[in-house]
């Protein structure tokens, strides 16, 4: 068994470890607040949250782009406020912006990222081959990227980040602003990585659906602060129930439901959510409550709970409209640099 100094299995030591996490900006702004989490070795952890929950900087205090106000934050061990050249040799970072030159071709690329990461000139070519050829990109090597698709520059960017051999993979919103099947794809590389090589990711995302997809374990930020962690599927458990959607004929006045039915956790009103112990029990009753009030409903449904409906309860909003922004914008990224 491999031991470190204290007689501590390595094995045990977590990928990443937070302790009290803060930074406070100017002004007295708290972006980041006392939050504690660990991710293992060898998962995908994801964290989630809206814009100005934290994420962001949480991010960049990883890889050292910023220092903590209080706090502790050690990647296998190494406390990366002391150590910080050491700590981002052990990591890889995907922004979500476009990060590559697209006047360049994808071995270029990969050949300068590999010089800033001090990989030495015997295995620089080795790394760069093996990187484009584990995202199947080595056809396509000398091509330049801005005739790439917005699919394979995401791709080049990870093939960026593995050059260094990274024992810890950051990506902030891997897939955003890519079409189905260069989601997809995406998706596959990511667990693959994890699978094969054991390379623990830690991914933000906006997407409810990649974080089931991907992630072993979630936490949602919210206001600095980590609101809930666990694996996806004890989060939609939590939520407590089922989820009936009733969509209405015109607006309605505001309404509170019985406990006994179930209480509101969406209301754009014309369409109504409400966790509900047991969906079909519930809809007979809340049909009747509604003609009580001589509110036409139009159709009612029932889904079991995802991940945005765990979103919603403890962020308290849904995360609908901000991907959509993120999505759009990130796609004028893709075509504005494949010009």
């Amino acid at each position: 068994m491999n031991l470190d100094s204290d007689g501590v299995s390595i094995l045990d030591v977590p990928a990443i470890e937070a302790h009290n996490l803060t930074k406070v900006y100017r002004d007295n702004i708290r972006a980041v607040d006392g939050i504690s989490f660990s991710v293992k070795q060898g998962e995908i952890f994801g964290l989630l949250g809206p814009n100005g929950a934290g994420k962001t900087t949480t991010i960049k205090m990883i890889i050292t782009l910023t220092k903590a106000t209080s706090g502790t934050l050690h990647a296998f061990g190494i406390d990366v406020f002391k150590s910080p050249e050491t700590a981002r040799g052990m990591l890889g970072y995907v922004p979500q912006s476009i990060s590559v030159d697209t006047d360049l071709t994808a071995y270029e690329n990969l050949l300068i990222f590999s010089k800033l990461s001090y990989v030495s000139k015997k295995e620089r070519n080795t790394r760069i081959n093996d990187a484009l050829e584990y995202m199947d990109l080595s056809s396509r090597a000398n091509d330049l990227v801005k005739r790439y698709s917005g699919g394979m520059m995401r791709r080049l960017e990870i093939a960026q980040a593995l050059v260094n051999r990274p024992k810890i993979l950051l990506l902030d919103e891997p897939s955003i602003g890519l079409d189905p099947s260069s989601k997809k794809q995406v998706w596959e590389n990511i667990k693959q990585l994890n699978h094969e090589f054991g390379v623990t990711i830690l991914i933000t995302t906006h997407d409810m659906s990649e974080a089931d997809e991907l992630c072993d374990r979630i936490a949602i930020m919210s206001e600095g602060k980590i609101a809930v962690l666990g694996t996806p599927v004890d989060l939609k458990r939590n939520v407590g129930g089922d989820i009936v959607t009733v969509n209405l004929f015109s607006t309605s006045p505001a309404i509170s439901l019985p406990k006994e039915i179930g209480h509101i956790i969406h209301n754009n009103e014309k369409s109504i959510q409400i966790l509900t112990t047991n969906g079909e029990e519930a809809i007979p009753l809340i049909a009747d409550f509604f003609r009580s009030h001589e509110i036409r409903i139009e159709s009612i449904s029932i889904n079991k709970a995802n991940l945005d409906d765990v979103f919603m309860k403890y962020a308290k909003r849904r995360l609908g409209d901000e991907m959509y922004k993120a999505t759009r914008n990130m796609r004028r990224d893709f075509v504005r640099h494949a010009r």
